[in-house]
This record gives C-alpha cells, sequence and structure tokens, in this order.
C-alpha cells in the first residue's frame, strides 16, 4: 500500500493511467486542461518527450529536469514552464511531490478500475 501523499480531497481523484515505475499521479480534469499531483519514488526517471506546454511547481523533494537539453536541478518551491513541443525529461533524487498543469485536455487519462 502506497503512503497517502496529499490530503485526501486530492487522493481520491482519479489515478492517472501512466505504467513507468516510481511514478504516481491524481488526475484533475478541467475543460482544456489537466492538472496532475504527482508522487515520484526516489530513482524515478521520465525519459525524454514532448507535448503541449506545461507548467509545474514543486511541493517537495529534488528533481533533475532537462528542458531543451538544459537540465537543472529543482526544489520546493520552484516552478518550470515547458514550451509546446520542446523535448523534456526528468529524474528524481529524492521522493518528490509535483503537482503540473498541462496545455491538452487529453495528456492523461484516468487508470481503469
Amino acid at each position: 500500500m502506497t503512503p497517502t501523499v496529499y490530503p485526501e480531497l486530492i487522493e481520491t481523484l482519479p489515478d492517472i493511467d501512466l505504467d513507468l515505475a516510481g511514478v504516481r499521479g491524481k488526475l484533475l480534469q478541467a475543460e482544456g486542461r489537466q492538472v496532475v499531483f504527482f508522487d515520484f519514488q526516489p530513482k524515478a526517471v521520465i525519459p525524454p518527450h514532448s507535448h503541449r506546454s506545461q507548467w509545474g511547481i514543486m511541493v517537495e523533494g529534488e528533481m533533475d529536469l532537462t528542458i531543451g537539453g538544459r537540465t537543472r536541478t529543482y526544489r520546493k518551491g520552484d516552478n518550470y514552464f515547458i514550451p509546446a513541443g520542446v523535448e523534456h525529461s526528468a529524474s528524481f533524487r529524492t521522493r518528490v511531490k509535483a503537482i503540473d498543469f498541462f496545455d491538452d485536455p487529453e495528456r492523461y487519462r484516468p487508470k481503469k478500475r
């Protein structure tokens, strides 16, 4: 059983359908947009990819985020913006909680139960 990461009102949101080891997310769907409350385990890796624009904020932990070939370490309170179509990837030094806003209503789908 995964320990509770966010308050119950967030934990009761649907899980995202994503099959990456050490990555979990709770989906908040809006018209034309999505917000995902992520929980990344240490050593998790998000491989290089691109999509529509994304803005995020670090709630807890440390991650190395590469955006368009430039890598930077992000910590609690830091925010980041990834323009549409720009390749990016991430690795996680510690357990990370991050909230990401996607300019795409279909970036993630809820996991089927």
